[in-house]
């Protein structure tokens, strides 16, 4: 489970009465062996399907030219 910093900051204090900074619960969660992950950010206006139209595969011309084909035939 992903927690935010501030969401325990929030915790600790509604919990035990405690007051702390955020910077210090981050600093001792890396004691404890925990590391901060954070979310990749994502555009507000991105369209649905952009990311499909962007993996389109390259037209046949593109492959091979026709150059190429002739050069490689025996004589």
């Amino acid at each position: 489970m992903r927690w935010r910093v501030v969401d325990l900051r929030q915790w600790l204090f509604e919990t035990f009465r405690i007051c702390v900074s955020e910077t210090t619960v981050s600093r001792e969660l890396r004691k404890m062996g925990y590391r901060k992950l954070s979310a990749r950010p994502r555009h507000h206006a991105r369209r649905e399907g952009a990311i499909e139209e962007f993996k389109k595969t390259f037209p046949r011309a593109w492959r091979t030219s026709p150059a190429k084909k002739a050069s490689r035939r025996p004589t």
